[in-house]
């Protein structure tokens, strides 16, 4: 008898299952087999086809003794393939591990040695990126090299040339791997929900890159978050904008088959294809980082497409959105939830949930509270910002800040064989984002900063975000990013770093730059205004983050600001 519990009664196998995300595809073929569940330039599939080409997927894998243990990666583009990796691979009973394809040779080769993975299946386009990492691996190994099984993907939008080159380079074609596999095959669901579903890698700026492995349970219970705090409705149409090697989609993969929607692969993004696609396609809902909704409402007359014919949901993460794009995101009809999570909590597991009384307030203001991170997911347990001194709770003043942490079903198992890294990460019986931010009066979390990034000019701490925010509202600036330059009197001041909009007048830089730091001075602290600005297009990661530690070495490079003789 439980603890405490009124009965005796135990579990048995009619009223206790293990948590599977994988059972929203089941469901979904039997609910909707004619409803569209994938759309990819002329290519249509039904729920009930993705079903069954999931399963043959599963079974093909089953039949070469791929399955518990096992690491299958895939690197590819937002296309019908990636989406059922995440349900074929599970479905054997093996991890799938989504590589970002914007890395370069030697962090896949790094990734793919480090998870072992038996199979990697690799789109045409990206072929010569995992041969390349393949050959790394090998030369690393003194001979002791077991190649794995390598699937090219074909795509109709390609080259032809380039599959060619895989098929004789002795890659088996991924069609032709179904075909090996049953349609009807019977899976198993994991006999244990903490069994690990997903492993994705975090970003290594400084070292190598960690691999966040995930579970059954939390991918199930985040792939239900996702519609209950979104008001995501069944049949929504969804625009894959987000790449799915991003923390599995965020766990939309998953959510599309819990919803019965459609996905609207896009296998390239521009503002031209997102607008395209709500116009043709139906579209409802996407997903991106504000780096993409800064593209969208910075885009030529000639690739919008506006008025929306509907309202769009865009749910952004990845970075804090400055409240210029949102505003801007707002008045051309887009309804923006903005989201906050890592790698290691699933994606965004933080949402800066919107009360109705903020509709009466001025647009700016909205845009202001909703450029907050917010409250926890409806699948997340515990979230505060704690001093990074005691470990005890900030106050809810808006002001001190402290570190944000997580814990519950949303977090991550841990890194793989990093136990080093674990012990730091979930010290205290929390997870530790690294992420420095304040909780305010309403418990309404707000980002200030990664821990590296803060800025810390004559003793006083600089948010680097406050000060791009307020960067972006400059009529010339496209792009901001902020950090630390070495100062000869304040020890540091905020360095700028900017990408101009198509049309301005670069001619006097000089002019420009002034302009831009008279501007900052009417709207900021005296000690927040940038003592440098610089020119050009930023650094980003293959997830559109900008690459802050370039910049710092950059900044770096210049040496210190000098005391000024004045």
């Amino acid at each position: 008898m439980a603890e405490g519990d009124i009965d005796d009664l135990p579990k048995n196998g009619a009223n206790y299952t293990a948590l599977t995300p994988l059972w929203f595809l089941d469901r979904a073929a039997l609910v909707h087999p004619n409803r569209k569940s994938i759309i990819h330039g002329n290519i249509r599939y039904t729920w009930l086809q993705t079903y069954q080409r999931c399963r043959r997927l599963a079974s093909a894998l089953s039949k070469l003794s791929i399955g518990p243990g096992s690491t299958v990666a895939i690197i590819a583009p937002n296309t019908p393939a990636m989406y059922e990796a995440h349900f074929g691979i599970p479905m054997a009973g093996a991890v799938v591990n989504a590589v970002n394809i914007r890395l370069n040779a030697s962090t896949v080769a790094f990734l793919l040695g480090h998870s072992a993975s038996a199979v990697v299946m690799v789109d045409q386009e990206f072929f010569p990126l995992a041969e390349e990492a393949l050959k790394i691996l090998e030369d690393k190994s003194k001979g002791k090299f077991k190649p794995p099984l390598l699937i090219v993907i074909a795509d109709a939008s390609c080259d032809p040339n380039g599959l060619q080159y895989a098929l004789g380079r002795g890659a088996i074609e991924y069609e032709k791997f179904l075909e090996m596999g049953d349609p009807e095959f019977a899976w198993k669901p994991p006999k244990d929900e903490w069994q690990s579903i997903a492993l994705g890698y975090t970003s290594g700026t400084t070292s190598n890159p960690k691999g966040v492995v995930l579970h059954h349970r939390g991918a199930y219970l985040m792939a239900l978050s996702n519609p209950i705090i979104w008001g995501m409705p069944e049949g929504a149409v969804y625009l894959w904008t987000l790449p799915m090697f991003h923390c599995n989609g965020w766990c939309f993969t998953w959510t599309l088959a819990a919803v019965c929607g459609t996905s609207i692969c896009l296998r390239q993004v521009s503002a031209g294809a997102v607008y395209s696609a709500i116009a043709n396609n139906g579209v409802t809902h996407f997903c991106a980082a504000p780096v993409v909704l800064n593209t969208i409402v910075n885009a030529q007359k000639e690739e919008t497409i506006l008025p929306l014919p509907r309202l769009v949901h865009v749910m952004t993460a990845g970075a804090a959105p400055p409240p210029s794009v949102l505003f801007e995101m707002s008045k051309r009809g887009f309804r923006v939830a903005h989201t906050y999570g890592l790698s290691e909590t699933y994606g965004p597991s933080v949402i800066c949930a919107w009360k109705p009384e903020w509709d009466l307030l001025p647009t700016e203001k909205q845009a202001h509270l909703n450029s907050r991170q917010g409250v926890r997911y409806v699948g997340l347990e515990g979230l505060d910002v704690i001093s990074t001194k005691d470990m005890k709770p900030v106050p809810a003043d808006g002001m001190t800040i402290g570190e944000i942490v997580m814990r519950g079903n949303a977090v991550m198992k841990g890194y793989l064989k990093n136990p080093k890294a674990n012990e730091e990460t979930f010290a205290g019986g929390w997870f530790h984002s690294g992420d420095l931010g304040v909780k305010h009066p309403d418990g309404y979390i707000e980002l200030k900063d990664r821990s590296k990034d803060i800025i810390i000019s004559g003793g006083e701490n600089i948010s680097s975000v406050e000060v791009e925010n307020t960067l972006y509202h400059h009529p010339a600036i496209l792009e901001a990013s902020v950090v630390a330059r070495a100062d000869e009197r304040w020890g540091e001041s905020p360095c700028a770093f900017v990408t101009l909009k198509p049309g301005v007048d670069r001619s006097n830089e000089k002019s420009l730059v002034e302009d831009i730091i008279k501007f900052c001075r009417a709207k900021m602290p005296a000690f927040w205004v940038p003592k440098s600005v610089f020119f050009g297009p930023l650094p980003k990661t293959a997830t559109g983050k900008v690459q802050k530690h370039i910049l710092r070495a950059k900044a770096k490079e210049m040496g210190p600001v000098k005391k000024s003789r004045l």
